[in-house]
């Protein structure tokens, strides 16, 4: 018997909507999430510089964690015997993962151990930290996400580069069709729920026929997510290729835009009808020193914030601006101190769930492209 999701446990609905912008509502065994919604990147089973309980006070109730470095690390024994993932790491929210196949290609690439292998059977690859030879199939990937235990997953899909050929990309996506139809048969879980991916690189005709073959299997996709985009294209063409998707993707599962993004990007995507997002893009800044803030990035390492004793983002009441001054936080950033890492992510967290709920609350009062005029004027202004 091939296994869907358990309707009683998921559940997803539009409340509301503003051209293609949506605000919804996604239940999952742990809870209800508001969309649209930025998750953090739990890579490891934390969200770098933060703990759970900062994670859940700004307000989250959602993180991604990922298969291929979860599986590496600590190894899918120790995760079992802890009772899945929610166990071993002590979140109370959901939790989605996706399928590593994205960590598998890239990192692959970046550590030079050995060329990744893609064959029907599915990827041989050779890991960053050993060098060992891996190979991850559809299925085996459906037993280690099992294992896991999140509440959403992802299949495993073939990832291209950026850039690539058609004709590469045509085959990528055929394969990741057969692909999920495995991963498809090979689920025992009904107390989780899978998203289809949609490849098809940076082509309007194959990112239709992407989502029209993915949507062949919608009777066993709670969502769908839209990979393969934020890796090293235009910004314009990937909100070309998001449109595309989700002009036909069905109006009452979520989308999921898979790594985006830049806040920028993200509120492009919201208007384009995209429900969910992770990136690592808040967390990573913040430890380089880079602050979001409603009159754009600050390097807060900068000279000139020396004896500047203001808060970073005037306008945003995050516990980091509650408290410290850009003076403290460039002295702390300065001298290598770690607490500089902790308050920055703090910081740039904040930021990203406070224009989540600004985009959703805008979108229920049909103002979206008034919030979003607004924010683009402050955002943009040069300030910093």
């Amino acid at each position: 018997m091939v296994v869907s999701w358990n309707k009683d446990l998921f559940e997803f609905k539009v409340v509301a909507s503003d051209g293609n912008a949506r605000a919804g509502i996604l239940k999952t065994p742990h809870g209800e999430i508001e969309t649209p919604v930025y998750m953090p990147v739990g890579t490891l089973g934390t969200v770098k510089a933060v703990t759970h309980r900062e994670v859940e006070e700004i307000g989250y109730k959602l993180i991604l964690g990922n298969t291929y470095h979860l599986y590496l690390r600590p190894g899918l024994d120790v995760i079992r015997e802890a009772g899945g993932l929610h166990n071993f790491i002590s979140w109370k929210g959901a939790l989605l993962t996706d399928s590593g196949g994205f960590q598998v290609f890239s990192l692959a690439r970046k550590s030079g151990t050995a060329k990744v292998d893609i064959t029907e059977e599915g990827v041989i690859f050779r890991d960053h930290l050993s060098g060992d030879l891996h190979l991850f199939t559809p299925e085996f990937v459906a037993y280690i996400e099992e294992v896991l235990g999140a509440d959403i997953i992802m299949p495993l899909d073939v990832v291209v580069p950026y850039p690539t050929t058609y004709e590469n990309a045509a085959e990528a996506l055929e394969r990741t069709i057969r692909w999920l139809d495995r991963f498809i048969k090979a689920r025992t879980r009904e107390d989780q729920a899978l998203f289809g991916i949609v490849q098809g690189a940076f082509w309007k005709d194959l990112r239709r026929e992407s989502a029209l073959k993915t949507m062949d299997f919608d009777e066993y996709l709670f969502g769908y997510s839209i990979g393969g985009l934020s890796v090293g294209e235009k910004a314009e063409i990937m909100y070309e290729m998001t449109e595309v998707v989700t002009e036909l993707l069905p109006w009452n599962k979520p989308r999921y835009l898979m790594g985006v993004g830049k806040p920028e990007n993200i509120v492009e995507s919201v208007e384009r009808g995209v429900d969910m997002f992770d990136c690592v893009f808040p967390t990573r800044v913040a430890r380089t020193g880079t602050l979001y803030t409603t009159y754009g990035k600050m390097n807060i390492g900068n000279r000139r914030f020396a004896k500047d004793f203001n808060p970073p983002d005037p306008e945003c009441d995050c516990y980091t601006c509650r408290n410290y001054s850009r003076a403290y936080l460039r002295h702390l950033f300065n001298v290598d101190e770690i607490t500089a890492y902790i308050l920055n992510t703090i910081h740039n967290l904040s930021f990203y769930k406070r224009i989540m709920t600004q985009m959703r609350e805008a979108i229920i009062r049909g103002e979206f492209q008034k919030w979003k005029k607004n924010f683009y004027e402050k955002y943009f202004s040069g300030k910093f």
